[in-house]
Order: C-alpha cells, then structure tokens, then sequence
C-alpha cells in the first residue's frame, strides 16, 4: 500500500477533490482517483467523503494507494536497443514517445514491459511496477538507462546518483540564441502550486537542482546545446531551460505556445557513465542522436 498526504492551499479552494488529487500527480488519471475515492482509499481530515467533495483551505488528504499484483505486469517481446548487459547491469537506448515503467491505468507498452521479456532478473527494490528501474527520462526523451539486475546493482547505482557521480550528458535544442559559450543554472525545483503536475523553479517545498550547460552550435533563432545534470529532478533540464529563457523546442509543458510541433522535446540522454557494481570500473557509453533529431537540426541550419 503506498501513502500520499497533501494540504489543500489557498489556490485550491473550492476545486472538487478529484481534480486535486489527479493533479497531484502525472501518473493517475483523474478517473482512476475516483476510483479510489470510492472504494474509501481517500479521506479528508480522516474522513471518506464523495467524488464531488469541495475542498477547503487547510484539509489535509490522505491517500492509499493498493499496490497492483505482479501479474499485471506482463512481459511483452520489443526490439531493445541493448548498449549494454552482464549479470548484473543493463543499459539500454529508450526511444521517444515510451514510457518507462507501468502506472495504474497504463500498464503494457513500456520499457519494463520489454525488459521483462528480455531478461528474468531484474532487481525488486522499487516493486512490481519499476523491477530494475534506477532512474527515469521522460516519454518523449530518448536516450541512455541503466537498469539493475540485483539488488545489490540497484543499490549501488543508486548510491553513485546520490553522490553525483554518475555522468549524464544530454542534448537538446532550445529557442533564442544564448550569447555566452556555457554555464551553469543552479535553482531549486519543486512543485508548481499553480499547476501541480508541472515542476518550476521555487523556494517552497524545493530541492536542489543544478545543471551544467555548453553551446554546441547557433543557429538563427535557436541554440544546440549539451546539458550534464549534477542532480536529477524531475523535468530538470526543462524546467532550468525555461528558467534562464531558453525553452526546449517541441516542449508541450515548458516550451513556448508557438513552439515547433516535433512531438514533444528535442532532447537526449546522449551519455551515461557510471561504477560498474560489482568490478568497480568506470563504463561510459554514447548512443548518437536519433534521426528525427538530426533532421531537425538539418531543418533549422537551413
């Protein structure tokens, strides 16, 4: 059973329990928090109350969510773009528009799906819904994972991302054209209270967040740009490009309304370098920019 507590704030004064919940996060779906509200796994100031619930300043909800068997989780055959595998890890090339593990509501077609098919052992520490998952990109980012076979990988990748000294590099194309050759952005993310299924920059509720940035290329009304993440947030190169002016071309959330329609951003996780568990070397690997991103590029050259 997984737990969630929020506080309704004043911005959300009088909006139906079920929006505000929904909103709580990316990953359910609003009927799906009907679902819950009916079946009593949501109260309000330890009370069950109904779908059509208005919410007051200060109530604070409780939300239980039943953990989903394994079996609804099933493995199903892809064509993975494997970088890399032993007994231990696996890195593996995502391509846009997959997630990368199950949800409720959304449960085949991800990369969890394939990679249990692939491969019988994955590590159990995150549960049925993320078997081996360390670390995320987002739907529409393409690029480099690693993936924990054993417990024993997945705690120690896990340890090198708190110690930041796993390399992540990414590339992405922004809008404007950023006069200087690099730098660095560092400003806490956190929740949008405006908006709570996107991340800003924010004091409140925050953590930190820094990125490393380098001019690639200029380019008329846009810049190529590589980004290597210190931390990893959610939507953290995003919400930092925004912050500083420079939003990712295709982004749907940060981008700006007259953004390019390329399906969802231009970025990549291009390179992953990490302490292999069990041997201590250091691997690094670089998956080159998928073809769609290039014709881009080539577009906006031109």
């Amino acid at each position: 059973m997984n737990q969630f507590e929020l506080t309704i704030e004043e911005n959300q004064q009088n909006d139906r329990i079920d929006k505000v919940v929904s909103s709580f996060n990316t990953e359910w779906s609003r009927n799906q928090v009907q679902g819950w509200i009916k079946e009593g796994n949501v109260t309000v100031n330890g009370k069950i109350v109904k779908t059509g619930y208005k919410c007051n300043q200060g109530d604070v909800i409780e939300v239980n969510i039943p953990e989903p068997e394994a079996l609804d989780v099933v493995p199903e055959e892809m064509n993975l773009d494997i970088y890399y595998e032993d007994s231990d890890v696996l890195v593996v090339n995502k391509p846009k528009g997959m997630v990368v593990h199950p949800a409720p509501g959304h449960m085949s077609g991800t990369l969890v799906n394939g990679l249990m098919a692939h491969c019988k052992d994955l590590s159990g520490i995150n549960g049925v819904l993320r078997p081996g998952i360390v670390h995320r990109i987002d739907k529409d980012t393409s690029g480099l994972l690693m993936v924990a076979k054993n417990d024993l990988a997945h705690e120690s990748l896990v340890n090198q991302l708190v110690a930041k000294t796993v390399t992540r590099k990414y590339k992405a194309i922004v809008h404007g054209v950023i006069p200087h050759d690099q730098g660095t952005i560092d400003a806490p993310i956190g929740r949008d209270k405006r908006d709570r299924q996107s991340m800003t920059v924010t004091d409140e509720n925050s953590k930190v967040a820094v990125t490393h940035f380098n001019v690639i290329e200029r380019m008329k009304d846009f810049t190529f740009v590589e980004c290597q993440l210190e931390t990893g947030r959610t939507h953290q190169i995003r919400v930092h490009m925004k912050y500083i002016g420079y939003p990712l071309v295709g982004d749907p959330k940060y981008g700006p309304k007259k953004t390019l329609d390329i399906g969802g951003q231009a970025l990549h996780a291009g390179l992953l370098g990490f302490i292999h568990p069990r041997t201590s070397e250091y691997l690094e690997f670089e998956a080159p920019l998928p073809n769609d991103f290039e014709e881009l590029l080539e577009k906006l050259r031109r």
